[in-house]
Formats: C-alpha cells, structure tokens, sequence
C-alpha cells in the first residue's frame, strides 16, 4: 500500500502507555473474538472459560519503539484518507461529515462505552465516536491471524470508522432499538447487517482512496480479503469452541465479510449499503 508522505490526521489522540498492562482474558481466546462480547457487552471470560476445543497458548511479539511509531504514521494516514473519502461522500449526499477521533493505547483504555483491555482489539465506541487502538493488535493480525500486509492493517481501521459513518446515518441507532424488540436471534442477525454493512463501507473507502490517491500495490486487495475472512464469525467459533452455532453469530460469515468488503470496493455505491436490510437474511 502506498502511503508515506502523504497527509497525516490530526485527529489521532495518543494514550499509549497511559493505562498499563491490560487483562489477560482466556490465553488461547481469539482476540478478535472479544470484539464480539464488547459491542454485546458480554463479559469475554464468560464465552472462553474452561478448555475448549482449539485454544491454544499465544504470546504476542513485542514490537519496538521504532515500530510503534512507524504504525502510529500508517494510522494517521489511514485515518486522513477516510476523512477525505467520507467528507467527499457526505457532501455528495448533502451531509456534513463529523470525523471521528482515533485513541493509540496500550494495555488497556477507558472510553465512553467503559474500560477495554487491549484483549477487546481495535473497537468503535458510539459514545464519545472514538475508535480505539492498540497497535500491538497487528501483531496478532499478522502472527495469529495469519493476515498480514499494511492494507490488511488499513482495513481494520476503515471497518471500525465504517461503524461511525453508520451513526452518522443513523443506522446503528435504528438497529440497536430492536434489541428489546426482537427475539436474540433476530438481534443477531441484525448485528450481522451491520457488521457486514461496516464491511461494505470500509470497502467503499478503498474504492474512492484508490481512485483518488492510487494507494493500492499488487497483493493489498488480497490482504484485506485475506483479513475479513480471517475474522468471520463461523472461523472465529471453531477456533475457540471447536464447533460453529450459527444462530449466535453477530458479525458474519468469513465468506461474506469478505463478499461485501469486495462488493464496496468494486462498487465504491454508499447507496448500496441499504442492500444489506432489504435482502433475506439467508442471501447475504
């Protein structure tokens, strides 16, 4: 991915060691798992308690100062070019475009929607429109994940900022009032939407910031595929409990994660994400 010297945001706001070390939930408990039991607001202990099937030990490299820093750059830029897409893309809707605040922490960190360990990875909180990061979580993207490559990096932001261009447009307030409505099930197939729809925006990013700035290098398109099927719920269920429950899904499979970040990118349509509540819940 082509991205030194360009513009860096400035709406990076650097926490890192300022919250100390963060609590170790479950040691083989897939850490993108957790994000999960956050945005439910699950304890994460209470899904990987006990021996189950596929956990194994996991130690995360230590990154140095230098590295730190250079993925701090990456960051700001990443962030930069979703506000220039999404400023674009609000205008043409006749919006104005709130961008976002991006939190670097380590550890763990206290935000709107509580306090998150750096076990919860990279997170969106509604409340303060804050996405958080600690940015050893690449570490695990790459090692643990197997999903390595700055693009792959690059999605994982444009997917959480995904999250905040939904409560802009009043779409995640509207899901989330279903949740006393609805049976669990149902709720979980509604997270599903957004987390597919999120999917979708982060791949109408990548549509515009390549047309616009030619960011993409052979083998990124690749990476972020490789990163959204890496955390599709049916993958995340087998590693941690041995077995898949679809019904309890709420971000989507690793086949359509991974589907709806291509259909954004090839697109780059912001009016196609109501697809995702129009279509049956079983052609996603």
């Amino acid at each position: 991915m082509e991205w030194q010297g360009r513009r860096e945001s400035d709406n990076v706001e650097d926490r890192r060691g300022m919250g100390g070390r963060g609590l170790a939930i479950g040691g083989g408990a897939s850490v993108l798992a957790v994000i999960v039991c956050l945005i439910l607001g699950v304890d994460p202990r209470v899904v990987f308690q006990g021996n189950q099937p596929g956990n194994v030990s996991y130690e995360r490299p230590t990154q140095s100062p230098q590295e730190q820093d250079q993925l701090k750059k990456f960051v700001s830029v990443v962030l930069a070019d979703t506000e220039d897409v999404w400023n674009d893309q609000f205008r043409k809707m006749g919006k104005t475009y709130v961008e976002p605040k991006l939190v670097l922490f380590t550890g763990r960190v206290q935000s709107a929607c509580g306090l998150a360990s750096d076990a919860a990875g990279p997170f969106y909180c509604p409340g303060d429109s804050h996405v958080y990061i600690d940015l050893s979580f690449y570490e695990d993207l790459k090692n643990r994940f197997r999903a390595p490559g700055d693009f792959a990096q690059a999605y994982v932001i444009a997917h959480e900022v995904g999250h905040h261009v939904q409560k802009l447009l009043g779409v995640s307030e509207q899901v989330h009032s279903q949740k006393s409505r609805v049976s669990p099930t149902e709720y979980n197939h509604l997270s599903v939407r957004l987390e597919l729809q999120a999917d979708f925006l982060a791949g109408v990013w990548a549509h515009h910031a390549q047309k616009t700035k030619h960011i993409l290098q052979p083998g990124d398109l690749e990476e972020a595929l490789r990163a959204a099927n890496a955390i599709g719920d049916d993958r995340l269920q087998r590693q941690s409990r041995g077995y898949v429950v679809p019904d309890s899904f709420t971000h989507g499979t690793s086949s359509q994660r991974a589907r709806w970040f291509r259909l954004g990118f090839e697109t780059g349509n912001v009016k196609l994400m109501e697809e995702l509540f129009k279509r049956p819940y079983s052609d996603l």
